[in-house]
């Protein structure tokens, strides 16, 4: 592997640091990693009486802030979960590529990770993931009448590209070569689109689709291409917690079975899944 530029090197230095402070936590024999209960089905729980979600804010529509209130669509897909449990769920906000990893859940932080997770191999080392619950693509968005229409004109142009930190997206312009600034959530990135320090962002196109509801956003942005990546999400959990696995899967498969999926994708997408997806 070639040196990284220094934002990569500070980037794992930051999430090295965060892996060791967790580990610490847990060895610790306070807390979360070492309390909990069971729940309903015979599921251990880190925290007693609740289902604790490790996500990484702001990644609306799935995870954001409203006022005072984390909502979204996996959310609303965990308190399933939570309620077939008989528990309410605690969300936690915490960085991505603790999530990834593993590190929150083998330091006994949460429970499961619920942010927007593109499953893949590599993930699939550190954490065990639920059948998938969300279909996914990769979408540019660039200003309106740029001309731009690719990630072909990104090189041909030398544009400056931007891509979300720890993300399937910026592994993807990776691999096609590029070298992309890197932002750590979705809405710096979208302000780093807005400010000029990128030219043209790659996003997940629900996230794309959702700041496109902006007025101020629709009026000076545009997907110029979509990326069919054939991505799909998974919720995260600690490898080997088959019992909690079992209980997810079986939500997430029920809702699909009552509709419950159905609602839940057209109240935060304004549309209804496609019938491949909705099954």
């Amino acid at each position: 592997m070639a040196l990284w530029p220094m934002r990569h090197r500070m980037l794992a230095i930051g999430a090295a640091a965060l892996v060791t402070a967790l580990t610490a936590s847990a060895c610790g024999g306070g807390g979360s990693a070492g309390g909990g209960g069971s729940a309903a089905g015979g599921v251990r729980l880190v925290n007693a009486g609740k289902l604790t979600t490790c996500t990484h804010l702001q990644y609306e529509p799935f995870q954001f802030t409203r006022g005072s209130q984390i909502v979204g669509f996996d959310v609303d897909v965990i308190d399933l979960v939570a309620k077939k449990l008989g528990v309410k769920q605690d969300v936690i906000d915490i960085d991505f590529a603790a999530i990834k990893s593993g590190a929150v859940l083998n330091a006994g932080r949460c429970d499961l990770a619920a942010a927007g997770m593109t499953i893949n191999d590599e993930r699939r080392r550190n954490i065990d993931f639920s059948v998938p619950y969300f279909d996914a693509t990769q979408a540019l968005l660039a200003k309106k009448g740029s001309g731009h229409t690719s990630l072909a004109d990104v090189k041909a142009r030398g544009l400056k590209l931007g891509a979300q930190a720890s993300t399937t997206g910026l592994q993807y312009v990776k691999d096609k070569g590029f070298d992309p600034i890197e932002f750590a959530d979705s809405s710096k990135e979208l302000l780093g689109l807005e400010t000029g320090q990128a030219d043209v962002v790659v996003q997940d196109l629900p996230v794309v689709l959702t700041w496109l509801k902006k007025p101020e956003i629709r009026a000076k942005y545009d997907v110029v291409a979509r990326l069919d990546t054939g991505e799909q999400y998974g919720i995260g959990m600690k490898k080997g917690n088959s019992a909690l696995s079992k209980v997810v899967d079986q939500v997430i498969e029920q809702a699909r079975a009552d509709g419950t999926y159905n609602a839940l994708y057209k109240k935060w997408f304004g549309v209804e899944p496609s019938p491949a997806a909705a099954s």
